[in-house]
């Protein structure tokens, strides 16, 4: 059994898996829940992505062998991204989860966070970039600090298009204008690539995935099993 751990910008999650088998998800959980679960049992390899988290911190407190995704790492496929060095760690695992979903085929992988990235990885196993532009909670903050009178509101999955309020308003305008967004970069991406399998991850997934027009594969999950694959792809 494997422990993948993903300690992102907002949250840490693990994953078990048996082999490439998902077996259960943690999700929001403290470094303390993390140390309880890694301690709980043996495991056959640890391996981490942290954008939040100090690597020393982490060895302390699971009081084990963990092994880190870096950009050194060896991955399933051809990164020809400019400047690699800059690349998101949960961009490279979103991209190997994807391909490991849809091996030799188009793929766009789309995780809503504290950001939306989307991440194309041809069916040839090329990886040339995508795009990264705000997500839900710093959209609300945004409109809140750079401007005078608007609300900090909470994010409230119903939504009328035509609000009847500030709130509703901005709960609107944000929630509508992300899924135009996306389905208008979906729309530009399969007029430049032609037949893609569109794959829809990360925390939001779930606010758009009943939301978005045409045929979208969620896969709430697709980071850590990315992580699993190139822990898998480097250990076989």
């Amino acid at each position: 059994m494997n422990l993948i751990l993903d300690f992102g910008n907002s949250s840490a999650k693990a994953g078990l898996f048996n082999g490439l088998e998902l077996v259960k998800v943690y999700d929001r959980l403290a470094l303390d829940e993390i140390s309880e679960l890694a301690r709980s049992r043996t495991f056959e390899y640890i391996f981490a992505s942290t954008v939040s988290v100090g690597k020393d911190t982490i060895r302390e407190k699971i009081g084990q062998e963990v092994s880190f995704l870096s950009h050194e790492t060896s991955v399933p496929f051809q990164n020809q991204y400019k400047t690699p060095e800059t690349l998101g760690l949960d961009r490279i695992a979103a991209v190997a989860g994807a391909q490991q979903r849809f091996p030799d085929t188009n793929c766009l992988a789309i995780d809503i966070g504290s950001c939306i990235t989307y991440d194309h990885i041809t069916a040839s196993g090329d990886y040339f970039g995508g795009g990264i532009s705000p997500g839900l909670d710093i959209r609300f903050k945004s409109l809140h600090t750079f401007t005078a009178g608007l609300p900090l509101i909470e994010f409230q999955e119903e939504a009328e298009l035509v609000g009847n309020s500030t709130r509703n308003s901005i709960l609107s305008g944000v929630i509508f204008g992300m899924q135009a967004e996306i389905e208008g970069i979906i729309r530009m991406y399969e007029d430049k690539f032609g037949d893609l399998k569109i794959i829809l991850c990360g925390g939001g997934s779930k606010v758009f995935e009943n939301r978005l027009k045409g045929a979208i594969f969620a896969a709430p999950h697709l980071v850590l099993e990315g992580l699993n694959r190139i822990l898998s792809y480097n250990v076989s």
